[in-house]
């Protein structure tokens, strides 16, 4: 099964993969042929550095080109629009603190806390998946029990 991802989220990952394949690889092919040119590669750090950093960047390209691979762009626009669901962007209530929180529920891939941005499935996007606008949602996580309830469902935040 393929893992979910916005249109958005994809094609940021196409942009790192083309970035590391026209840009990192050529410089540090380049940065390799430099050090080479020093002589004897035995006590060579700028050879060994730039070995390095070709072996993670191979490796960073071939995890982007596998992990492409194993995503389906979801079109949250084409989904209901009156539960949660992939793409939702919800506004909750914690019961408890009535502290509210916004959610843009997306793929683990373009996960961030910081941006408000939680995986479909993380804890409290696995609860929140086919909830309506009023009614209570507990979320187990690791650390507590939360309910919230859902103020509001909308679909405009993503592209």
């Amino acid at each position: 099964m393929k893992a979910p991802i916005t249109k958005k989220g994809y094609e940021m990952l196409q942009k790192e993969l083309e970035r590391l394949i026209k840009k990192e690889r050529p410089s540090v092919i380049k940065a390799i042929a430099e050090a080479r040119s020093h002589g004897d590669l035995s006590e060579n750090a700028e050879y060994e550095a730039a070995k390095d950093k070709q072996s993670f960047v191979e490796g960073k390209i071939q995890m982007l080109q596998a992990k492409l691979g194993e995503l389906e762009i979801i079109d949250p626009s084409k989904g209901p629009k009156d539960k949660i669901v992939f793409g939702a962007t919800v506004d909750l209530q914690d019961l408890e603190t009535a502290e509210k929180r916004c959610y843009t529920l997306v793929g683990q891939e373009e996960s961030d806390l910081k941006e408000g941005k939680i995986s479909v499935q993380s804890p409290v996007g696995r609860a929140l998946i086919g909830h309506r606008v009023g009614e209570e949602v507990v979320v187990t996580t690791p650390a507590k029990v939360v309910t919230y309830k859902i103020l509001g469902i909308n679909f405009g935040t993503l592209e």
